[in-house]
C-alpha cells in the first residue's frame, strides 16, 4: 500500500476512535493501539508534508455535542503530545531547553482519565463550566458541575479566571454507585464523562463526582511559575494533587513517573500517566505551541495491563475509505477496573499473523489504562474455527478486493462511505448545519436518496416532514439550519469539499493566499507551492480536483442549490502585503495580541521563517528564528518599532 493509501485508512480509523472515545465516552481500542497508529500516520504525514481532512493529528479532543448549548474558552485547551520512554523525555527536554538556552525547571503531576473541564469565575464567583470539547468550544455543564461537592463556588480572587481541571469519578465511589444502581456503570472514566454530559443534573448528583484542579486558562491574575498556580488552586479551596512536584532534567521527572507508577494502584481515581510541563509560565510562549499541542509540556503513559478471555466472534465494519475492518467480540473481562468486552483486530493479515479463531482463550492488554486490544492466542479450543474472510461488502453486498492485507469494498455508492462524506460536509467545521448527525445522513440516504452533498442542500422541510421521527418541525429546524448553512466561507467550503489533504487549517491558509475557490482553481502549481505547508502531492491533489469535470458538475450543483462562499473583506493597513514571524518575548503584548494587530493591519502571521517571509517582529530572547532571519536577510523589528509602525 502507497503512503497516501495509508494516510487516508489511518485518518479514517484514528476519527472513528476518537469519536468513539471523546464524543460518545465508548471508547473501543486500545490507547496503545491508538497511540501506535497515531505515531504512524504522524510520521507520515511529516514525510508527505500534508494531512488529510479530518486529521486527528490536527485535532483537539472530540467535537461539542448539539444537545448542550455551547460556548467558546477565553484561552484554548490543547492536547498533550506524549512519550512512553527514558529517552523520549530526554528528547523533549533537549529541545525544550534548546529553545530557551538553559536546562529550565519541570513541574511533575498526575495524568487523571476522567472529562476535562474549564471552569470561569468572574467577581469570584462560579460563573460558567464548559467541557474542553475541540479546544475552542465546548459543551456548557454549570448545573452539572454545580453539584461536584467540593467545589468552591466563590474564591477570594476577584478578576476574571478559568480553572482547568478533570472531572472524575473516585473509584469509592464507583463501588457505592453500583452497589445500589439498576444499571452497574462500567468504568469510572465513563462513569464522569457520561454524568457531567446528562442533561439532568440530578443524575450527574447521584454519582458523587470530583473535580481535582491543575491549571489555570485565561487569567485576569498573573502567575509566575507553575507552582505558584498549584498553591493559589490550593489555596483557593480546590482539590488538588498531594504528589505535585518540581523537579530538574530528564532524570529526575522519569523518576517521578516510577515512583508513581508504582503506587498508582493504590490510588482511589484512574490515572493513565504523569505530565511533565516547564515550571516557568515566561518561558511557555517562547517555547511555542504545535496545531495540538505546547510544545512545553508533554505526557509520560504508563504501562499496560494483560488478562485472557474468549474470543465468541469477529464481525466486519465498513470504513470511510471502503476498508473492512474486524471486530473482536469478547467475553467480558475486567482489565483495571475496567469492563471489556469488544477489541480491534486491525485487519485479516492480523487475524492470520496472530493465528487467532473464535472460541480460542485470548491474550487482552488494556494499555494505559484506557482501551483493550488482542495481543495473542492463550489457548486454542478444541472447537474453535476459523474468521472467514468476507467475499462480499457487509453493508452494500458488493465483491471485495485484497489489497496486502487489508480487505476494501468495491461498490461505487456503499451507502457507509457515501453517509460519512455527507457527515462531514455538514459538520461543524465545515458547513455546520446545525441538527445535522451522521444518523440524519443515514436516513436521508437511505429514505431520500441523497447521494451527494448538492443532494443534501437541495433537501426541503416537506421532504424531510414524512420521515421517521422528524415530523414538522424538527424538519422546518432542520429546513432553516441548511438554509443559513448556504451562506459560508470560502475556507468551510474549501474543507467540506473533502479534497484529499486539505484539512481545516490548509483551508484556511489557502482562502488566505487565493480569496476565493474561484482564485484557488485558477493557481497554478508553482503559486499553490508557495502557500506555507502545500507540499507537491497536495499541490498535484488540489490541480486535480479543479480539473475534474465531475467534481466541477458538483461544485455547480452546490451553487446552483444557493450555496455561496463570500470572502470576508481584506483588512488593509501597514502591514498590507506582508507575512510576519513573531519571535521572543514581547514585555507589552501577549503574542496572540500582536498577531491580531498584524492581521488587523492587513498582514499575515507566519509560523516559521523562510524566503516568503517579509518582517519578523523579535522580542526578548529571540531564538533560532530571528537567527535565520539575519541570514537570509529578512527585515527585523523590536516592540518599539513595531509600536511606531502601528503608531500608538
Amino acid at each position: 500500500m502507497d503512503a497516501y493509501a495509508r494516510m487516508k485508512e489511518l485518518t479514517e480509523t484514528l476519527s472513528r476512535y476518537a469519536r468513539l472515545y471523546y464524543d460518545e465516552d465508548a471508547p473501543a481500542v486500545s490507547d496503545a493501539e491508538y497511540d501506535a497508529l497515531y505515531d504512524e500516520l504522524k510520521a507520515l504525514e511529516e514525510q508527505a508534508g500534508y494531512h488529510l481532512p479530518g486529521s486527528p493529528t490536527h485535532r483537539v479532543g472530540g467535537a461539542p455535542q448539539r444537545k448542550f448549548e455551547q460556548a467558546k474558552h477565553l484561552r484554548r485547551l490543547y492536547s498533550l503530545d506524549k512519550c512512553r520512554t527514558l529517552g523520549e523525555i530526554e528528547s523533549w527536554y533537549s529541545k525544550v531547553s534548546a529553545a530557551v538556552g538553559r536546562a529550565p525547571a519541570l513541574s511533575s503531576e498526575y495524568k487523571f482519565d476522567g472529562l476535562t473541564l474549564s471552569l470561569l469565575y468572574d467577581g469570584g464567583k462560579l460563573v460558567r463550566a464548559l467541557t474542553r470539547g475541540d479546544g475552542v468550544t465546548g459543551e456548557v455543564v454549570t448545573a452539572q458541575v454545580l453539584t461536584v461537592r467540593k467545589l468552591p463556588r466563590e474564591i477570594s480572587f476577584k478578576g476574571r479566571i478559568e480553572i482547568q481541571g478533570e472531572g472524575i469519578m473516585k473509584l469509592s465511589a464507583l463501588r457505592r454507585y453500583n452497589e445500589t444502581a439498576d444499571e452497574p456503570l462500567k468504568n469510572a472514566r465513563n462513569g464522569a464523562a457520561g454524568a457531567i454530559r446528562n442533561l439532568d443534573p440530578a443524575v450527574t448528583a447521584e454519582r458523587d463526582i470530583s473535580f481535582i484542579a491543575y491549571n489555570v486558562g485565561y487569567s485576569e491574575k498573573e502567575f509566575s511559575s507553575q507552582r505558584e498556580i498549584h498553591e493559589f488552586l490550593s489555596a483557593e479551596g480546590f482539590e488538588t494533587e498531594t504528589d505535585y512536584e518540581t523537579v530538574s532534567g530528564a532524570e529526575s521527572a522519569f523518576a517521578f513517573a516510577e515512583k508513581v507508577d508504582e503506587k498508582r494502584d493504590g490510588l482511589d481515581f484512574l490515572i493513565d500517566g504523569v505530565v511533565f510541563k516547564v515550571d516557568e509560565v515566561a518561558l511557555r510562549d517562547e517555547i511555542g505551541y504545535t496545531d495540538k499541542f505546547p510544545k512545553w509540556a508533554i505526557a509520560y503513559k504508563f504501562r499496560a495491563d494483560e488478562m485472557t478471555t474468549v474470543l465468541r466472534d469477529v464481525v466486519w465494519q465498513v470504513s470511510r475509505s471502503a476498508k473492512l475492518n474486524p471486530l473482536a467480540i469478547l467475553e467480558p473481562v475486567d482489565i483495571g477496573g475496567v469492563t471489556v468486552s469488544r477489541a480491534t483486530l486491525n485487519n485479516y493479515g492480523d487475524i492470520l499473523k496472530k493465528k487467532v479463531k473464535i472460541g480460542d482463550r485470548v491474550f487482552i492488554r488494556r494499555s494505559n489504562d484506557v482501551i483493550p486490544e488482542i495481543t495473542g492466542v492463550a489457548e486454542t479450543a478444541e472447537d474453535a474455527r476459523e474468521v472467514e474472510k468476507p467475499v462480499r461488502c457487509p453493508a452494500c453486498g458488493s465483491p471485495v478486493r485484497e489489497e496486502g492485507a487489508f480487505i476494501y469494498c468495491t461498490g461505487e455508492h456503499c451507502a457507509p462511505q457515501t453517509v460519512a462524506a455527507l457527515d462531514h460536509f455538514a459538520g461543524k467545521d465545515a458547513m455546520d448545519i446545525d441538527g445535522f448527525s451522521e444518523k440524519t445522513a443515514e436516513q436521508f440516504y437511505n429514505d431520500l436518496g441523497v447521494r451527494t452533498p448538492a443532494d443534501l442542500m437541495s433537501v426541503t422541510a416537506s421532504e424531510m416532514a414524512v420521515l421517521d421521527r422528524f415530523g414538522d418541525k424538527k424538519a422546518d429546524n432542520l429546513a432553516k439550519a441548511i438554509e443559513k448553512a448556504k451562506h459560508t466561507t470560502p475556507e468551510r467550503l474549501l474543507f467540506a469539499l473533502g479534497i484529499d489533504g486539505i484539512g481545516k487549517k490548509t483551508a484556511k491558509d489557502l482562502m488566505k493566499r487565493f480569496r476565493t475557490l474561484d482564485g484557488l482553481a485558477a493557481a497554478s502549481r508553482d503559486e499553490l507551492l508557495s502557500v506555507d505547508g502545500i507540499g507537491e502531492v497536495l499541490a498535484d491533489n488540489i490541480l486535480a480536483y479543479f480539473a475534474d469535470e465531475e467534481a466541477m458538475r458538483e461544485l455547480d450543483r452546490l451553487y446552483a442549490a444557493g450555496v455561496t462562499a463570500q470572502a470576508a473583506e481584506q483588512k488593509t493597513g501597514v502591514f498590507s502585503g506582508m507575512r510576519v514571524v513573531l519571535t521572543g518575548s514581547l514585555p507589552g503584548y501577549k503574542r496572540s495580541e500582536a498577531a491580531a494587530l498584524i492581521e488587523e493591519n492587513g498582514g499575515e502571521v507566519a509560523a516559521s521563517v523562510s524566503k516568503g517571509v517579509d518582517l519578523v517582529l523579535a522580542g526578548e530572547a529571540a531564538g533560532s528564528k530571528l537567527d535565520k532571519a539575519l541570514k537570509l536577510g529578512i527585515k527585523v523589528i523590536d516592540e518599539t518599532e513595531f509600536r511606531d509602525m502601528l503608531g500608538l
